[in-house]
């Protein structure tokens, strides 16, 4: 991680604030520009709330050709812009600089068309997650990408940090469930990328554009594929004497070629936490549980489950629950998707995210313990055990200076881990500043210099969310 070290503000900017200000009513309606104190604060973070900027102002366009007249404007006039969703992310993603304006898509949130026939739908990026899926499960369709904040978290910020989710595991992540994209490029200028076709001609700009952070241009529409509900799901719940013993079920489960659903992960403490907040009937006496869920038509189902069973044997699984209603099944996902919630009841935290091989996840899972011991600081570990998606969760008090930085240098370390186990810095959450300084870590220089000329071509001054991704002394090379 990295303390919060933004670029020096534009003076001049600063200078302008009511000029830039009254240029910006002048292009939107009264109820999209605000500018007062209060209004601002509501945008002065995101969940990453150690950090906090005010911004010059925050607008709220309703259509697209409202966010192409205020990205031209800032163009012309110098202005830095911070895109935002529900401002959900943890990796201070959305987090302005005091000579920025910050652009938000919430008011964007219609669903636009559904096509069942070809299995895809046209919707704003300010919708939220969850409600792609409540827009076409009547009809026995749903979004596959999942993360845990899906009933808050928009389209717009899953684009931009090609977020996941548990039931990733199977139906891959953000960039594997969209086919086009409508963007707003700096200039003002408006492009389409893809389309509702399975695979476009040319250049994967899709590639490039989802995941980058918004540092390319502000994304108000997407068509996203639906994929038709399964028969059944059901999960089970597994637990073991050590993280280790949990870890290495994971690894020998994916190793025999069964894909489930879903593998989620919980070491004692989240446990604990979880069980206490959604009385899901975890087991109290294991040191780490797993999550796993399959689907499929119910003879499917009981097979898979039953070779699951099998292949779990030599780790010594305890304490083996498998649902058997659909309550049941709504309570095992509750305690697991009100996790970072239920966490933030007992203890301050960081949330750090990490990828690793499968194969090294009991090893990683010890490292992590011993390097938060060296720093006197307690873990919890809830992640997306199937595709090694480390989620550990830092508990420190933010009241003190002291653990403050300590946690901040435990979370390098363990990011760090991640990279050095055959990995990388982030799965879903992004860089963002959380992350920049150590991108060297995994990058090498020349790797990170020719990605910021990407960057510099949709964005020749970068004041698309400038300060994010890139290490700042790249930046002053």
């Amino acid at each position: 991680m990295t303390s919060l070290a933004i670029l020096e503000p534009d003076e001049n900017v600063l200078n302008r604030r009511d000029n830039v200000i009254r240029g910006l009513r002048d292009l939107l309606p009264a109820d999209c520009v605000v500018a007062d104190e209060d209004g601002r604060r509501a945008f002065e973070t995101d969940a990453l709330t150690a950090y906090k900027q005010m911004p010059l102002a925050a607008v709220l366009p309703n259509t697209t050709e409202q966010v192409s007249r205020v990205l031209k404007y800032c163009k012309a006039n110098g202005i830095k812009v911070i895109p935002r969703g529900a401002g959900t992310s943890l990796c201070g993603g959305a987090l302005p600089s005091e000579d920025s304006i910050v652009l938000g898509v919430s008011k964007m949130n219609r669903v636009l068309d559904i096509d069942f026939k070809n299995r895809t739908a046209q919707v704003q990026t300010g919708i939220t997650n969850i409600d792609i899926s409540n827009a076409v499960s009547p009809d026995g369709f749903f979004y596959a990408p999942d993360p845990s904040s899906q009933l808050a978290c928009t389209l717009a910020g899953n684009l931009a940090m090609n977020s996941g989710g548990a039931h990733c595991l199977k139906y891959g992540v953000t960039t594997n469930n969209v086919l086009g994209l409508k963007i707003v490029l700096i200039d003002g200028e408006i492009i389409e990328i893809g389309g509702p076709e399975l695979d476009a001609s040319g250049f994967d700009l899709l590639g490039l554009i989802i995941g980058s952070e918004g540092q390319f241009g502000v994304v108000t529409e997407a068509t996203v594929r639906i994929l038709r509900s399964a028969e059944g799901a059901r999960p089970m719940l597994m637990g073991f004497d050590s993280s280790e013993a949990a870890g290495a079920c994971v690894a020998a489960i994916i190793g025999s070629g069964i894909i489930p659903v879903a593998i989620e992960f919980m070491d004692k403490p989240a446990i604990h936490v979880c069980e206490s907040f959604a009385k899901a009937g975890y087991p109290l006496d294991v040191e780490a549980l797993l999550i796993i869920e399959v689907e499929g038509s119910e003879d499917e189902i009981e097979g898979l489950l039953d070779q699951i069973s099998e292949i779990a044997k030599p780790f010594k699984p305890q304490g083996i629950k498998v649902s058997q209603s659909a309550a049941e099944s709504a309570a095992i996902w509750l305690g697991r998707k009100s996790a970072f919630g239920a966490i933030g009841r007992i203890s301050d935290y960081y949330c750090m995210d990490g990828t690793i091989p499968l194969g090294k996840l009991p090893e990683v899972l010890v490292e992590i313990s011993n390097i938060c011991e060296r720093y006197k600081l307690k873990v919890a570990n809830i992640f997306h055990a199937g595709d090694g998606n480390l989620h550990p969760l830092i508990l420190y008090n933010a009241n003190d200076p002291s653990e403050v930085e300590r946690a901040e240098k435990c979370g390098g370390e363990v990011l760090e881990l991640c990279v050095k186990a055959g990995g990388c810095l982030t799965g879903e959450h992004g860089v963002g500043v959380e992350k920049r300084e150590l991108m060297l870590a995994q990058f090498s220089k020349v790797d990170l210099e020719q990605q910021m000329r990407i960057k510099t071509m949709f964005d020749p001054d970068w004041l698309l969310n400038p300060a994010k991704v890139f290490p700042l002394e790249l930046r002053a090379s």
